[in-house]
């Protein structure tokens, strides 16, 4: 009885569907993707179709137009086959849809994605080739950033060593110009031509721009040995140019005295800087050798590794601080009793949002031009990004509590505020404690990265290394950061499972 009683119900309800014309529905979908199926009404179904008949239309156009990349003429036929395929399936969906019959759905989506990834593919400018037969260029970078222990030992070396300024860029009056270091006492000398000039510098889109070429002419040194040349920045950092894949280095003649060409190294000027910066090049001879110890290096980005992570722990707490507040303003579940406090909801989170949405490396570069480059301008950008995260994951947990006890505590009249001590918190601390420990470990990695832009810490040192091409260096730095992110995520783990 149950049966005929359903099986009359399908039939009453298929006789009161209205009967809708598969060549009206045809002819709509034909002129305007998607209004057939509105016509049957399948009303989300064809503002779907509409929105990607015109998102494809409008891609379409914009590859044929656009001067960002190279659109070839068979990927433009490809896209158009499957843009004129996706209105032919529209358009006999429609018809079927319209005596009550679905057509293929997945052909098209399939349509929809050759369409989009071809698109891609063309837009990012996805070369296999150059992927496959250029690595080797790379493999030496590759090595050394994956094996630099070579850079993490050292051993005291006793030196004899000169240096020279050079100025760059050079000034308007040539006789301002640096002037050269001449002799020592211990006979040692070494001079530059010309006395100033450009840096190299990587260009978008073109690559590496080689500096001034210069010519360095010295004396005085161990005769048939060898001597490298080095270069000091203006505030005190010391590397070893490279100049046509190799370090830069050359061997004295019978009475001690060498010449040698290069082009000025690749450099970062700082924007801050105004007018010409004094470098020097200094001339270095190893005349003996010690017992091993740790590198300087591994000295310089341990320290650093050190700021990175006290800078995420005091960004992590400052956040914590400023969005338990934000998280109970932004709690629909709190806030929607009147007007006035949906509205300060609303508020709240469209600012927890934009916030959010802007990457902590911009909010670092807004933070170094407030406060100046160093670890502070970091912790800011951590701090504000922290909050907003935070200050979301926070008004979610919020919202999602068991309302039980929050309303057995208002029926015994208790204010907003008590509801929130005696029925809220108790049931967000294992979410917060959850949530607070993953944000700490993100600023841990997030802390990295800023420090690219001037937000000190290990990301700095790392930035001037890669500029530099110290790729040992680098490399050493790459698994100090590795190194700390999976003790991190360990310890994450181990709070995680006593605490919450």
């Amino acid at each position: 009885m149950s049966n005929q009683n359903n099986s009359y119900g399908a039939n009453r309800r298929k006789v009161e569907t209205p009967h809708r014309s598969p060549v009206i529905a045809g002819v709509l979908s034909a002129i305007l993707p998607g209004a057939g199926q509105i016509y049957t009404g399948q009303i989300a179904r064809g503002i779907g179709f509409m929105l990607l008949a015109a998102s494809m239309v409008g891609l379409l156009l914009w590859a044929r137009t656009t001067h960002e990349f190279e659109i070839f003429q068979g990927i433009l036929i490809v896209m158009l086959v499957a843009l004129v395929l996706f209105w032919l399936w529209q358009i006999v969906s429609a018809v079927w849809g319209a005596t009550n019959r679905k057509f293929a759905s997945s052909w098209g989506l399939i349509l929809v994605l050759i369409f989009t990834y071809f698109l891609g593919w063309q837009a990012t400018e996805v070369n296999l080739r150059k992927f496959f037969t250029e690595f080797s260029d790379t493999f030496t970078i590759f090595t050394r950033v994956m094996w630099p222990w070579e850079a993490a030992i050292e051993r005291p070396e006793e030196l004899t060593t000169i240096k020279s300024p050079w100025g760059n860029p050079c000034p308007e009056i040539l006789s301002e110009a640096p002037e050269q270091t001449g002799s020592e006492s211990s006979g040692v000398w070494v001079m530059v031509d010309p006395p100033c000039g450009e840096l190299g510098s990587y260009v978008v889109g073109e690559g590496l721009k080689e500096g001034t070429m210069l010519t360095v002419r010295g004396g005085g040194f161990d005769p048939n040995d060898t001597v490298e040349i080095w270069w000091e920045d203006p505030i005190g950092q010391e590397f070893q140019p490279r100049y046509q894949g190799d370090t830069v280095s050359t061997t004295t003649d019978s009475q001690g005295n060498f010449e040698i060409a290069f082009s000025a190294p690749q450099y970062q000027t700082p924007a801050t800087a105004v007018g010409m910066q004094v470098h020097k090049v200094e001339a270095r001879q190893v005349k003996s050798v010690g017992a091993p110890i740790l590198s300087e290096t591994v000295s310089l980005a341990f320290g650093r590794m050190l700021i990175t992570i006290f800078q995420a722990l005091m960004a992590t707490t400052f956040g914590i601080v400023l969005a338990l507040p934000f998280s109970f303003l932004a709690a629909r579940n709190l806030m929607s009793g009147n007007p006035f406090t949906l509205a300060i909801y609303y508020g709240i989170r469209f600012i927890l949002n934009v916030t959010r949405s802007i990457e902590p490396i911009i909010w670092a570069v807004i933070a170094t031009v407030w406060v100046g480059l160093g670890p502070f301008a970091g912790v800011i950008a951590l701090t504000i990004h922290t909050i907003a995260a935070l200050g979301k994951l926070y008004s979610e947990a919020i919202e999602s509590i068991d309302p039980g006890p929050i309303e057995a505590i208002t029926a015994t009249g208790a204010n907003w505020l008590q509801v929130i001590i005696y029925a809220i918190i108790p049931q967000v601390i294992p979410p917060f404690l959850s949530f607070t420990i993953y944000r700490w470990d993100i600023n841990v990695r997030m802390s990295t990265i800023i420090g690219f832009v001037g937000g000190g810490g290990i990301g700095q040192i790392l930035f001037q290394w890669i500029n530099q091409t110290r790729w040992s260096s680098a490399g050493i730095a790459v698994w100090m950061i590795a190194f700390t992110v999976s003790v991190m995520d360990y310890a994450s783990s181990e709070l995680r499972k006593r605490f919450v």
